[in-house]
């Protein structure tokens, strides 16, 4: 049986690194995040939520239409693994339908809401063609506004090549994700780190 597990760190031979946004598009924050990438030239990766996308279509459209990947968050954001299979399955395909959609191209990665997984959801994404992505900064905890000193404190302490970091840009207040990712942004890039989306990364991986 093959090991599926949560991708969080991947072997690059270069400097990149993949930002990564759950429970959007947001009418406020993500355009705020597009702004802080186009300063840099810098790529990110969207987790977006099916019912959300729905609701903001346009916004969508920009994330996919400034090169930046959209990837399934689900269409509700529940947790998967107190569903039965068959409805954690339709979570996934309504999802993908709407994004598709938006992109005309193959949905590529998945996060699980609440990281909520077990052998028999990674199994499921696997056989969808997923790779189920998790994230180094947990710690960081951006989702609980625990104030920007915090997150910076503890993205910081996980900055290495091939890193996936996790922020949030819908569901409540997220100015302080968004100062917190800018000045991360501003720094790795002084540090000369490239900024790409997941499937960018996992395309350019040492390990294939």
């Amino acid at each position: 049986m093959v090991n599926i597990s949560l991708i969080e760190q991947v072997s690059v031979r270069e400097k990149a690194v993949a930002f990564t946004f759950d429970d959007g598009p947001h009418p406020v924050y993500t355009h705020q995040l597009l702004e802080t990438f186009r300063n840099v030239g810098g790529r990110a990766t969207f987790f977006m939520i099916g019912r959300e996308m729905e609701v903001y279509p346009e916004i969508a459209n920009t994330v996919h239409h400034e090169g930046h990947e959209i990837a399934n968050h689900t269409y509700t954001h529940p947790d998967l693994t107190k569903l039965t299979l068959e409805q954690a399955g339709e979570e996934l395909q309504r999802a993908e339908i709407l994004i598709r959609e938006v992109t005309g191209k193959t949905v590529k990665c998945f996060r699980p809401p609440y990281f909520g997984v077990n052998d028999d959801i990674l199994s499921l994404a696997a056989e969808r063609g997923y790779q189920s992505i998790g994230a180094v900064n947990g710690g960081a905890k951006d989702w609980d506004n625990p104030g920007v000193d915090h997150i910076l404190e503890h993205t910081r302490s996980t900055v290495k090549p091939g890193s996936v970091f996790l922020f949030h840009d819908g569901y409540g207040d997220r100015s302080q994700t968004v100062e917190a990712v800018r000045v991360l942004v501003e720094e790795m890039a002084a540090a000369g780190y490239r900024f790409v989306t997941v499937s960018e990364m996992l395309a350019n991986s040492s390990d294939v």
